[in-house]
């Protein structure tokens, strides 16, 4: 029993000494991840950039080459969810409440700080709203998509347990139940635990500072408690639904109010303008694809931009992808190639593009053309309240600030329950797990959260998920070496059998 949790056991280990020492000497350990995360960028800045632009192109490549058409299951499986239901759950658990916390203060803070030139331009302006679609378009969801369509391949199609060490087994074979396996296993639940409890604790503190913004309930540590609690039962029950009771009804209620509310900022803010910006800035962003995919500063002594932003979005997103593509994986049996890459890559970007130009851009077209100067302002003083004091300059703007505070959290909860699903499925190696582990694990992401929120730890926490993303990209790029090697020896052998029945067609002939 020992041995077949040891994952799980050792797993949790590392995560209660991560604890301890974020309570008992929190400065040590941000100056320990500060400086992990420093060493990362800095050094393998230019890792992470080539990394990522290979995701997007091994996607496109596999979209539409001769592997598009291999089906992730059986060739008689079909999906067990609809494309909607499909979408809108890999959509809730793959972005969380990131579009809300952005969607505003990201554009603007571009805007007044652009990577190249000077800020609050024209051109910045411009640039802004680029370098957001870059950072949430094909990149962001490539890496989703990538780990997705491995997980589902080598669970479905080869019907191999739901973990990442499985997906080495064509490089490896049995050596993967070994200790490499259980080293790559622990480094992925590690991963997911830190990327996880770090965007929570983002949205929880947006959440809070909307309830003070909007109705005055004091933001403090002890109301992000209470909160985290109150989600933490939200997530763990909708978990132990499962996926057609539970996180399928959640993503489809929260992506229709999250549409309504996209919707509605289009109808009622400047139309005109959001039209004009999602295609000049679109524009924009394919023709610089490949610029802004390889971006870096080698004759400059400041690369401070390309490392707060563009490589520590990376590296965070490498981590949190983890789950979200194991949650994918869990969700995409039936569908072939092609169709998983349009569904996870290409549809969520340009929903993410059309969210940011229709929030960023209003802003922007708020700030430069209309001179609202404190909205700027508040980005750059306070970036959890900046949504919700973009949301006054419209009409209705109560029943907005509801709506986004409901929809937040229901992203949370969403990015939360799937997230204790992977988890379970990861400790006790099935598409299923019983409610006690599921549990379990909700209850140890609270006790991160909270501890860390009383001693100040979830900036620490984001560090060393982010660092986390370094070794993690390595066995992703492993992983891909492994896949593609699967996918000819798949394509050879089909086509000696095809070969071999056409033979015996003429013969019978």
């Amino acid at each position: 029993m020992l041995k077949k949790n040891s994952v799980m056991i050792i797993s949790l280990m590392v995560t209660l000494i991560f604890i301890l020492i974020g309570v008992f000497s929190p400065k040590k350990l941000s100056e320990i991840s500060s400086s992990f995360l420093v060493f990362a960028t800095d050094s393998f800045g230019w890792f992470y950039l080539i990394s990522f632009t290979l995701f997007v192109v091994m996607c496109i490549y596999l979209a539409f080459s001769k592997y598009g058409k291999i089906r992730l299951g059986k060739d008689s499986d079909r999906p067990e969810f609809s494309t909607g239901s499909w979408l809108a759950m890999l959509f809730s658990t793959g972005l969380a409440a990131g579009l809300f916390f952005w969607g505003v203060a990201e554009p603007v803070m571009h805007y007044l700080s652009p990577p190249v030139g000077e800020g609050g331009t024209s051109e910045s302006a411009k640039l802004a709203l680029s370098t957001s679609f870059f950072h949430w378009g094909l990149h962001f969801w490539a890496v989703n998509c990538i780990i997705g369509l491995m997980i589902t391949y080598f669970q479905f199609r080869k019907n191999y347990p739901p973990l990442i060490s499985y997906t080495l087994y064509p490089l490896l074979g049995e050596k993967i139940h070994g200790p490499i396996g259980k080293i790559v296993n622990i480094l992925t639940i590690f991963a997911i635990l830190s990327g996880v409890t770090t965007s929570m604790g983002l949205g929880v503190r947006q959440v809070a500072s909307g309830l003070d913004f909007v109705w005055g309930i004091d933001n403090t540590s002890f109301s992000q408690s209470i909160l985290f609690v109150i989600i933490t039962i939200g997530f763990v029950m909708s978990a132990c639904y499962g996926l057609d009771r539970g996180i399928k009804r959640l993503s489809n209620i929260n992506v229709v109010i999250g549409f309504i509310i996209l919707a509605l900022i289009f109808i009622l803010g400047p139309t005109q303008k959001i039209l004009q910006i999602l295609v000049a800035s679109g524009g924009d962003y394919l023709q610089n694809l490949v610029g802004m995919s390889l971006r870096m500063e080698p004759f400059s002594t400041d690369n401070t931009w390309l490392s707060n932003w563009t490589i520590f979005y990376w590296g965070w997103i490498i981590s949190f992808a983890t789950f979200v593509g194991i949650f994918i994986a869990r969700i995409s049996k039936g569908r072939t190639i092609k169709e998983f890459v349009m569904g996870t890559m290409f549809v969520p970007a340009f929903t993410s593009i059309t969210w940011f130009s229709v929030f960023g851009g209003s802003a922007l077209h708020f700030i430069h053309n209309l001179g609202r100067s404190e909205l700027a302002n508040n980005v750059m003083e306070d970036v959890t309240t900046a949504f919700f004091l973009f949301l006054q300059y419209f009409p209705f703007s109560s029943m907005l600030m509801a709506l986004s505070i409901i929809s937040i959290l229901i992203f949370m909860v969403t990015s939360a329950d799937s997230t204790v699903f992977v988890l379970g499925m990861m400790s006790e190696e099935s598409n299923n797990p019983t409610n006690r582990t599921k549990i379990l694990w909700g209850i140890v992401i609270a006790a991160i959260a909270i501890t860390l929120i009383y001693s100040g730890g979830l900036t620490p926490l984001q560090s060393v998920s982010v660092a986390a993303g370094l070794p993690f990209t390595v066995v992703v790029l492993v992983m891909i070496v492994s896949f593609m090697k699967s996918l000819k020896q798949e394509t050879a052998f089909l086509s000696e059998k095809k070969e071999e029945d056409n033979e015996e067609d003429n013969i019978a002939v």
